[in-house]
């Protein structure tokens, strides 16, 4: 696997695959091993898709500096990996979390980006999710025989107990938009897990939303999605002017799992130019 030093001498990994031009993805979590994108859908198929593993996650080092880790900081090692690459520009994918650190590169670095996907965004500067469509979306599934524990796991969480990799479990259904055996396989795939102080390091930079004004911007969201709900969404569409929200009606937090004909069509498109 690939690796190049970032402006601080920190080490980072990446992979790549596929034919035709970079594409950069970058993971959401904060924290998940980027390996968690797979092949985006089958995306590889039209693009080179190259996953960054971003500081202190997947195979990447960890850095001396933990505020190095801010969604902020860590656009400067973006910049790096478009170096690295041999790019002038760089069209970029990112998913939830990851759509920060992507926002922000955008913002200080316009003239370096081409095109940029947000997949699901938790927000446009900070975590942003409208808390009464949450609990309606989440309400709507149940119905579904897996509803009670799942259930009764996010209202142990909202009461503030710890996060213990058993209620995330219990938790996952509501990630998905069907909770059928690839989604169950994709919630128990063995990935790097990130250190415990790394989300709190990540969002440390929260602030103002940035507009991209010449950035041209697809966003997508997932009408299911249950962990982040599609307000984020919304809100990242409306800040940017050349922003276009696309809402997959059967998708949940990871739309190239529940609908990847759909997705990889909208993407595809979209960085061809023609959406």
């Amino acid at each position: 696997m690939p690796h190049f030093t970032s402006y601080d001498g920190t080490r980072l990994w990446y992979d790549s695959a596929g034919d035709g031009p970079p594409l950069v993805a970058l993971a959401g979590g904060p924290g998940t091993d980027a390996r968690y994108l797979g092949t985006l859908g089958g995306l590889d198929a039209h693009r080179t898709v190259v996953r960054l593993h971003a500081r202190a996650t997947g195979r990447s080092d960890l850095p001396g500096d933990r505020a190095s880790c801010t969604f902020a900081a860590q656009a400067r090692d973006v910049a790096e990996l478009r170096r690295h690459l041999g790019l002038d520009r760089v069209d970029l994918l990112a998913h939830s979390a990851g759509s920060l650190v992507a926002q922000r590169y955008a913002a200080e670095a316009p003239e370096e980006v081409g095109r940029l996907v947000l997949v699901t965004p938790v927000g446009r500067a900070a975590r942003e999710p409208d808390e009464a469509e949450l609990a309606a979306i989440r309400a709507g599934r149940a119905g579904e025989d897996w509803y009670p524990r799942a259930a009764a796991a996010g209202r142990k969480l909202a009461e503030g107990a710890d996060p213990t990799p058993q209620l995330l479990a219990e938790l996952a259904p509501f990630n998905w938009g069907t909770w059928n055996g690839t989604a169950r396989r994709e919630s128990a795939r063995p990935l790097v897990p990130p250190p415990p102080w790394l989300r709190e390091a990540f969002y440390a930079s929260a602030g103002s939303p940035a507009p991209l004004p010449t950035t041209e911007v697809l966003v997508l969201a997932g009408a299911l999605d249950g962990l982040i709900g599609t307000a984020p969404a919304r809100l990242v569409a409306d800040c940017h002017p050349r922003a276009r929200l696309e809402v997959l009606a059967g998708s949940g937090h990871r739309p190239w799992i529940d609908e990847p004909g759909r997705f990889v069509s909208l993407v595809r498109e979209f960085l061809a130019g023609r959406g």
